[in-house]
């Protein structure tokens, strides 16, 4: 390893230059996101259309605005989100290259491995959300009982979507930082086996604090895979550990 010969100043030279990098790449993808615009309005409301042929909404599916200001904010909020998830491979390599110095020479290779399997990983749960949530809206809009008629505001509508599709990606990312410790050393094989009743209570307190609709339905498809992802980490950490002790040896 060779993170002991940079200093704190270098770190944080490198943490600011990396942390500029990581705000470009949002700051075009927002641009990028602001111009299709009309293409992401129209993926992201079609869960709730999808509701709103059971004729359990107004406006045959269309958002409701109460403000004249909420068109251009819910604009703006999608550019945002989208400029997150456009940048989120460069955001993925500039939290790589930064951790990259506290690891082994043979480890550092994993690089473009780990890029890759967090986007995937990352896109999978995003993707996810995205097919949950008619189910998740069909439960909320149901519970209050038949004598509520649904009119969502764009705002909270979109606000809702967004961030379950954020809470599922960022959850998918689950395994790649349980790799991660395994290969800084941080946490053992052993000790993810001797936690793993806690970690699957962790799980699903950290889902329902997560998940921002609160639905059972949401919550069970998000805490399942988190908890295949766990068990999968003690099959990778098994496999780095093993790799280890031969380069040790060699």
């Amino acid at each position: 390893r060779d993170d002991s010969r940079m200093t704190l100043v270098e770190h944080l030279t490198e943490l600011r230059d990396r942390l500029i990098k990581i705000v470009i790449a949002v700051v075009l993808g927002m641009v990028v996101s602001f111009l299709l615009y009309p293409q992401i309005f129209d993926f992201l409301l079609a869960p709730y259309k999808e509701i709103a042929e059971q004729g359990n909404t107004v406006g045959d599916g269309k958002l409701l605005i109460l403000d004249p200001l909420e068109g251009f904010g819910v604009r703006m909020r999608l550019a945002a989100y989208g400029g997150i998830g456009l940048a989120m491979p460069v955001i993925l390599w500039q939290i790589w290259q930064f951790v990259t110095p506290g690891l082994y020479p043979h480890e550092k290779r994993y690089a473009v491995p780990f890029v890759i399997s967090a986007l995937v990983l990352f896109l999978l749960g995003a993707g996810l959300a995205y097919y949950t949530l008619p189910r998740a809206l069909e439960f909320l809009v149901s519970i209050g009982g038949d004598e509520l008629v649904t009119a969502f505001a764009p705002g909270k509508y979109f606000t809702l979507i967004t961030y379950m599709m954020l809470a599922f990606g960022i959850g998918f990312e689950f395994p790649i930082l349980l790799v991660f410790l395994q290969m800084a050393g941080i946490v053992s094989v052993q000790a993810l086996r001797s936690a793993r009743r806690y970690a699957i209570v962790g799980i699903c307190v950290l889902v329902a604090v997560i998940t921002p609709s609160g639905d059972p339905i949401s919550m069970l498809m998000l805490s399942v895979p988190m908890v295949i992802f766990y068990e999968a980490s003690i099959l990778a950490g098994r496999f780095i550990e093993r790799r280890r002790a031969a380069a040790e040896a060699a």
